[in-house]
């Protein structure tokens, strides 16, 4: 049987993030996907205006009627809003047994354009509820601090903060979590990689001159995703995810009058 995965995520009506964003990188890569909204975002390639939560209750049901029928090989988590979304789908994700090595969360706090995506309270139990159950975590530089409650980063910072992380994940829980360090906003593009076992590396990027860079973290960890239930081991997988969303983004054509978003139907020969 073809393999199935579900996003769990916010909908972007540009398509370049999120939701069908994932959809499309889950497509590009042959694999079935599935989607729970957790929130319903008003935005273009121009920036986020508003942000309208869904109900913990509609998660809830929407998360329990895709298990009651299909159990997807794989689930990519993005963008959760509140506290009760990151409650919800930790309970989904103990309820279903899905094995962690096939979970992947982008930590989706806050916008490119500086806009709160993920509330206080919602990232403190991200820390407590959802690092026990996950397997892969694929943060920024932001993102990175924000987890491990440091003000900033710097390329030099990243692979004593990625450890505390995965110390955190411990004291949740959690001894296996992989750790991709996504390197972005680097003058070079490198992610750093950190194993359950200490194992670290840079993996080297390309830096692509291009206004199509909305979703980038998005497309990377949906792909991450794909590489995983392809049966990728951990640093092939994140290799070819990256590589990936380096030549959707050097095939990427002009959309819309902003941060356009990368050609997330490209496929690799």
């Amino acid at each position: 049987m073809r393999p199935t995965a579900l996003t769990i995520a916010g909908f972007d009506p540009s398509s370049g993030a999120g939701i069908t964003a994932d959809l499309k990188v889950f497509a590009a890569h042959d694999i079935y996907g599935m989607a729970c909204i957790t929130a319903l975002t008003i935005q273009s390639t121009l920036g986020v205006r508003r942000v309208e939560p869904v109900g913990a209750e509609t998660i809830r049901d929407t998360l329990a009627c895709l298990r009651d029928d299909i159990t997807p090989t794989g689930v990519k988590i993005g963008m959760l809003a509140t506290a009760e979304a990151v409650t919800e789908t930790a309970r989904f994700l103990a309820e279903t047994g899905i094995h962690s090595q096939r979970i992947v969360l982008d930590p989706v706090i806050r916008s490119s354009f500086g806009r709160e995506l993920l509330t206080s309270e919602g990232l403190v139990r991200l820390r407590s509820e959802l690092l026990p159950h996950i397997g892969w975590i694929t943060p920024n530089l932001d993102e990175l601090a924000a987890l491990t409650e440091r003000r900033s980063l710097r390329r030099e910072d990243i692979a004593v903060a990625a450890a505390e992380l995965q110390q955190i994940a411990r004291d949740a829980g959690n001894p296996g979590l992989h750790i991709v360090v996504t390197g972005g906003h680097l003058d070079r593009p490198d992610d750093f990689l950190l194993a359950p076992n200490g194992n670290a590396e840079w993996l080297q990027g390309e830096r692509v001159e291009t206004q199509s860079t909305h979703g980038t973290g998005c497309a990377f960890s949906s792909a991450l995703l794909c590489q995983l239930i392809c049966g990728d081991d951990p640093a092939q997988a994140v290799a070819n995810a990256k590589a990936y969303v380096t030549d959707a983004l050097k095939a990427a054509f002009p959309v819309g009058k902003g941060k356009g978003p990368m050609h997330h139907l490209f496929r690799r020969s």
